[in-house]
């Protein structure tokens, strides 16, 4: 991987945008706002804190920043990241580009005091965060760059259609939500007695007896994958199983059927069931595609991300941009945040406060 900064990063005029990443889940996010750069002349980096779960997702041809120095040196004009934290002290705007969206979660809608901008995905999550915003960032809506490519169809998708119906399940991590070990007895049951192709992705926080518990039902009828693009599997799939997952959300904008195990927060748009045993039932309902069930999701859709142009990356750059020509003067002072800027510190060894 590259690891050297170009001397004049401090000089020249070409706009440079640093990617943030600690998880895999980010780089779905991020490389069509990658590929946008790039259209317009732009230049990338990366920083992945050390021994971070996203290392191995970087590409041989990515420039990759090793520590805060490198980071000074190359003098983003804007810092992007999909989590809900970023080093206070890196150089540029910061701005939230999300990594999913509002699954039901708690301290989904939160000002962190950490961003300068805030790219929204539709009209209910702008209308959240600008419900509370306290003026230390701006609130624009974008649309997300995550789904630019799921409006064209991806180049590996072909190699996860089958001719058998397609189920795709994506669990989410937290212990409290997550279905791995109800369910599981179930997906193996399911996977031999059915005539139906199984993909598991599980989410990048799955522990390490889930990922073994899923390897081992590795068949010709259940696929176990680990990838940072979902876009594949999302368009590959006929029916998502999860639980509480924004996933839910992205999968239903192709205007397909979802079917969550004890989701926070059911909606009229989803499958909720709240017994494992009725797995089976559940699956067989989605593929049946009812009127109803398919306009509930087309409203759903409407409200939470109307934009399929495929251009999302390209408002998010115009929004980023905009901020960076007129700068940050107008927003209110961000609070000090101190124990999180602290833990920001000790994890990538940098003690100063600038």
């Amino acid at each position: 991987m590259l690891n050297q900064v170009d001397n004049n990063s401090k000089t020249n005029n070409q706009m440079r945008y640093l990617f943030y990443v600690t998880l895999s889940y980010s780089f779905s996010v991020l490389r069509p706002l990658e590929k946008a750069i790039n259209k317009r002349g732009g230049k990338v980096a990366w920083f992945i804190p050390k021994g971070s779960e996203a290392e191995k997702f970087l590409k041989a041809d990515d420039l990759r920043l090793l520590d805060v120095y490198q980071v000074k040196q190359f003098n983003p004009h804007a810092t992007l990241a999909p989590g809900n934290f970023i080093p206070d002290f890196f150089p540029g705007v910061k701005v939230q580009v999300f990594h999913g969206f509002d699954s039901g979660k708690k301290g989904k809608f939160n000002i962190r005091g950490f961003f300068d901008l805030y790219c929204t995905q539709g009209p209910n999550i702008t209308q959240g965060f600008s419900s509370i915003n306290d003026g230390t960032c701006e609130i624009v809506e974008t649309g997300w760059s995550k789904l630019d490519p799921l409006f064209s169809l991806h180049p590996d998708t072909h190699q996860f259609k089958s001719d058998k119906p397609v189920i795709l399940y994506a669990p989410t991590f937290s212990p409290s939500l997550t279905s791995t070990y109800a369910l599981y007895p179930y997906i193996k049951q399911l996977a031999q007695s059915r005539d139906w192709q199984w993909i598991v992705k599980l989410h990048p926080k799955a522990t390490a007896e889930e990922i073994e518990m899923f390897k081992g039902l590795t068949s010709d009828t259940l696929q176990f994958i680990e990838t940072g693009d979902v876009i594949p599997l999302l368009q590959a799939a006929d029916v998502l199983l999860s639980d509480t997952s924004s996933i839910l959300a992205e999968f239903a904008l192709q205007e397909k059927v979802v079917v969550a195990f004890n989701n926070r927060r059911p909606e009229e748009w989803m499958i909720n069931f709240q017994q494992a045993d009725q797995l089976e039932n559940m699956l067989d309902n989605a593929f049946q595609r009812s009127e109803m069930l398919l306009q509930n999701i087309t409203t759903h859709c409407n409200a939470i991300h109307p934009y399929q142009d495929g251009l999302s990356s390209e408002r998010t750059l115009d929004a980023i941009d905009k901020l960076v020509a007129s700068g940050t003067d107008h927003l209110k002072a961000k609070p000090f945040n101190l124990i999180r800027r602290l833990k920001i510190r000790k994890k990538l060894k940098y003690y100063r406060w600038s």
